[in-house]
């Protein structure tokens, strides 16, 4: 296990989108800054990012958690939203409303689609999503950290997720809705009654994600959707196992701070598989790889702490700090506390 004295060579994070980048990037400033132990800037950190949001629209394919973390990482994400291009414009969506072209409530912004277009291209021409995502990140990832960031897809397979929500209208009384749906134009307001995620059964993890997990000194999940961003990597056939596998420890941060989610739609995912709204209980979720889970420690945030019992008796290793994400330096002390808790060193 990393340790003060041990340097931490390579570490590998299962991240959604925005929660999950923004994590990123203040573990990777925590690295150059020496506040992760063990890290340093020559720490090498793979990413194995979410494709189940994905979605086809307007022709292109749309990677929503791959573009996150790309721009995020690249200094080119606009950080009010979290997402999309900084200095975006809008002129495509506008002209696609004006002919009425569905879906009107899914917007591309107009330099955000040539990202889509370069995509969707070399899809088309054979190559394989893990190769155009590393063509891309040639000009977002290589040049701001020198070759030490590699962003890979958790599949090259189609996965999409889809969420039953209830329609009377409907024979059976619910209908299936695109992720996209749910969480763009429903805004996740109405109860998720099922969360599916199709094609996940027989998809292969990527080229370099199962060597990633095997050979690293720590892998992290992040404070990412337990259900629909680090759980459909979890659900890719073959993950789970390297996870239990790898002689490096695991650890994971909390998405739930006191009773809800702090970004995006943690609880009403968390409903719909029956699992409760609470640090402690997404934690015993993904559950202790000593009984067969995916943990070797838990983050939850200090206001959570009395929670740290439960998670003890069902053998993970927890600890209660704060989690929210206020700036860089914040989230570099998240990472080192999480680094700190699975390998005993001072954080």
């Amino acid at each position: 296990m990393p340790s003060s004295a041990t340097p931490l060579r390579r570490l590998t994070v299962l991240s959604g989108g925005v929660g999950g980048a923004r994590f990123i990037q203040g573990l990777l400033h925590g690295l150059r800054t020496g506040v992760v132990p063990g890290g340093s800037a020559e720490t090498e950190v793979t990413v194995v990012a979410n494709t189940a949001d994905d979605w086809w629209v307007h022709g292109l394919k749309v990677c929503p958690d791959l573009d996150t973390v790309m721009y995020t990482l690249g200094d080119g994400i606009d950080v009010e939203r979290g997402w999309g291009r900084r200095d975006e414009t809008w002129s495509a969506r506008t002209e696609l409303e004006a002919y009425g072209v569905e879906p009107t409530w899914f917007g591309l912004g107009d330099r955000d689609i040539a990202t889509h277009l370069v995509r969707t291209q070399m899809l088309e021409a054979g190559y394989t999503l893990s190769q155009v995502t590393q063509a891309l990140c040639r000009r977002w990832l290589s040049d701001v950290h020198g070759g030490r960031v590699r962003l890979l897809p958790m599949t090259d397979d189609r996965v999409e997720t889809h969420v039953a929500i209830a329609d009377p209208d409907s024979a059976s009384g619910r209908r299936v809705v695109h992720f996209q749906e749910y969480w763009v134009r429903l805004r996740a307001a109405v109860p998720a009654e099922a969360v599916l995620v199709v094609g996940q059964d027989t998809a292969a993890p990527a080229p370099g994600v199962l060597d990633a997990i095997a050979d690293t000194d720590l892998v992290v999940l992040p404070p990412s959707n337990p259900v629909v961003s680090v759980g459909t990597i979890l659900g890719v056939p073959g993950v789970r196992d390297a996870l239990r596998a790898t002689a490096a420890p695991v650890v994971g941060l909390s998405p739930i701070v006191g009773a809800s989610h702090v970004h995006g739609m943690a609880a009403q995912m968390l409903t719909s598989i029956g699992v409760e709204v609470s640090a402690a209980a997404v934690g015993t979720h993904f559950g202790a790889r000593a009984a067969g889970g995916v943990l070797d420690g838990w983050l939850v945030d200090e206001r959570d702490a009395a929670q740290l019992p439960l998670l003890e008796e069902a053998g993970v290793r927890a600890a209660a700090v704060p989690l929210m994400m206020r700036d860089r330096a914040a989230t570099a002390a998240m990472a080192a506390a999480a680094v700190s808790l699975v390998s005993g060193a001072p954080a």
